[in-house]
């Protein structure tokens, strides 16, 4: 079962053209479901003869033990999902001449709404928590614009870690981003993610000057550490969170906030769903539709406060 999974993963990575996070949660998640295997059919390991054994009921079976250990329904959908794509896979490969997942139905999660800052709260957090900073210094001006940048754009974490010089067009306010799937997409981004940038590539020039042997390997990448090295995930996520916790008490303060928030603002202004979509970098409308309903959501809300007899 071992080189099954490998070349899944192998299929995954280099056909698909997955990232590596959704590489690790289908290895993961695989390999917890193949220890139910092992436990259900009371074997030390999984031959291939095991597999035409599998049916619904040993999935529901599955199912139901993660249930009853506490997984959220919106996980096991997760879960159940790289099974479903193992096992295509398989039937694909004539491993297996039927695939047995036909009958299982993905457990419905509960709908939660994406949190996002309010603009009277994004107000906030550029005109007083970053209004703090340092603006001659690197940490500083460095900051602010990977904040302006994240609001101005709705970057993903990862787009905005890989972001390289040559991505960035000044004169037309334009990004090419590399998204989900290793596919690009162009970003507009507004005056004052400009002017921010403007101000920290004068910095980050000078760091760069400091730390001559870095030089080539870091010039491409936009926005850098202290070292002079490309800026990493948990760097951010720590400084995103530091920012938000001056303007919101909600318990998420990541990146994906100021992503959420970008999106909301537009079509609560007016954009219209296909643009925010492709902006996004969005497969398709129904992933992009949950904004709509924070936006009903806003009008619910402005309804109960104005009509006189809501």
């Amino acid at each position: 079962m071992h080189h099954l999974l490998e070349n899944f993963l192998h299929h995954l990575q280099f056909e698909q053209r997955c990232s590596p996070h959704t590489l690790l949660a289908y290895r993961t998640d695989l390999e917890q479901f193949f220890d139910f295997l092992c436990r259900h059919f009371e074997t030390a390991s999984l031959s291939e003869s095991v597999l035409t054994q599998i049916d619904a009921l040993t999935v529901r079976l599955w199912m139901g033990e993660l249930s009853e250990q506490g997984v959220q329904a919106r996980s096991i959908g997760r879960k159940l999902a790289a099974v479903r794509s193992f096992f295509r896979y398989l039937v694909r490969q004539r491993v297996l001449s039927v695939y047995p997942l036909s009958n299982i139905k993905t457990p419905k999660a509960e709908k939660r709404l994406p949190q996002f800052l309010n603009e009277a709260q994004i107000r906030k957090l550029f005109d007083e928590q970053l209004a703090m900073l340092d603006p001659n210094s690197f940490e500083g001006r460095r900051d602010r614009a990977i904040l302006e940048l994240l609001y101005s754009s709705g970057l993903r974490l990862s787009e905005l870690i890989g972001l390289n010089i040559e991505d960035i067009d000044m004169e037309n306010m334009l990004l090419k981003v590399l998204g989900k799937g290793k596919k690009h997409r162009i970003v507009p981004f507004g005056n004052l993610a400009k002017d921010a940038l403007k101000k920290y590539f004068e910095v980050r020039e000078n760091l760069l000057n400091i730390h001559a042997e870095k030089r080539q390997r870091s010039a491409s990448a936009v926005f850098l550490t202290t070292k002079a090295e490309r800026i990493y995930p948990m760097l951010v996520q720590r400084l995103v969170k530091k920012y938000l916790g001056g303007v919101t008490e909600m318990k998420q303060k990541s990146p994906h906030v100021l992503r959420h928030t970008f999106a909301t603002h537009l079509l609560n202004h007016g954009a219209d769903l296909r643009s925010v979509s492709e902006m996004l970098g969005h497969r398709s409308l129904s992933t992009t539709e949950i904004y709509t309903h924070v936006s009903f959501e806003r009008l619910k809300e402005v309804y109960q406060q104005s009509h006189p007899k809501a």
